[in-house]
């Protein structure tokens, strides 16, 4: 059996935790899906819409907020008690926190920041990149079950999720958790970047890179992403010129994402941004070299000067609205 640890905040789903869903139906193997917190039927009834096994809430008071320490001790007894053969996540800014931990308090094998799966020799191998993105290997853990795994936000698509033809069965399981042994204080969470922007959850996606030549440029591809209800991104050499600030950054050092729509403005394309952009549905590059690694990858290619194709494409909308 696979058992997925699914995330929520204050009784919202973390829309990437369909995404190991979807990895682990891939597996082959049964699949159940955990979920702790305070108030989580409502989550839990959520999930329970996914072509699995079962649902498990943990739900107790001292899980109302997140905390390290308290969801190691609820997982680490759920895993414990229904032996799963392996232990997928997201890997979100949460589960890069506990997860390691949970898998010490286990004594069992992590393999984190996973892009995709593969069989080798007849075992499971995951599939992660090295080096920023650089290199990718192929890492087959070793040790006793469950294995641990996390996977980068984008490595799955969650449309790609099975959903069963009735809901699947929510079971309680309860746990015992002395708040005592809670030792951090939960706060809001990173309260040092209250205007970042998480593009993870946003759906469509305007990134410039190299091409957009000056700083005067970005509020061309702004006015765009205003036509089209779309965050603004870029490649890390825009952001670290100071042109967009660095939560805008996509890629192996900056944020993973997955939008419906993702419009790559003068990107060449290199390895270290399309591992954060790899997994949008739909990928549309603008670029004046017809050789760009971005062509590669896109679903829609347009060869032209950006600074002609993107007024026009502006023009186009507007008429439309």
């Amino acid at each position: 059996m696979v058992l997925v640890i699914a995330e929520q905040r204050d009784g919202v789903l973390n829309k990437t935790s369909w995404e190991a869903i979807v990895a682990a139906q891939q597996v082959g193997q049964p699949v159940q899906v955990a979920v702790a917190g305070g108030d989580i039927q409502a989550v839990a009834a959520e999930l329970a819409a996914a072509e699995v096994d079962a649902v498990l809430t943990v739900a107790h008071p001292a899980l109302a907020s997140y905390t390290p320490d308290g969801f190691v001790a609820a997982f680490a007894a759920l895993v414990t008690a229904v032996e799963p053969a392996l232990v997928l996540l997201t890997h979100t800014y949460q589960t890069r926190e506990f997860a390691p931990r949970l898998a010490a308090r286990l004594r069992r094998s992590l393999v984190t920041d996973c892009v995709a799966m593969k069989t080798r020799e007849d075992r499971l191998a995951f599939v992660r990149p090295m080096f920023q993105g650089k290199f990718v290997a192929d890492v087959v853990p070793t040790g006793p079950s469950p294995h641990f795994a996390s996977f980068q936000i984008g490595a799955f698509r969650p449309d790609a999720l099975r959903r069963g033809d009735s809901p699947a069965e929510i079971r309680e399981f309860p746990v015992e958790i002395d708040a005592a042994t809670i030792r951090q204080t939960a706060e809001a969470p990173f309260q040092e970047a209250k205007q970042a922007v998480d593009l993870t959850q946003a759906e469509r996606i305007v990134a410039v890179g190299r091409g957009i030549k000056s700083q005067e440029h970005i509020a061309m591809a702004q006015k765009l992403a205003a036509a089209l209800g779309a965050e603004v991104a870029a490649s890390r050499p825009i952001c670290d010129s100071g042109w967009l600030p660095m939560d805008r950054q996509v890629g192996s050092s900056g944020q993973t994402v997955s939008p419906k729509l993702y419009l790559a403005l003068g990107i060449s394309g290199a390895i270290q941004h399309l591992v954060g952009m790899k997994g949008a549905r739909t990928i549309v590059a603008v670029n004046k070299d017809a050789d760009a690694p971005i062509f590669e990858v896109a679903d829609l290619g347009i060869v032209g000067d950006l600074f002609e194709v993107v007024p026009a494409l502006i023009s186009a909308l507007d008429a439309d609205a």
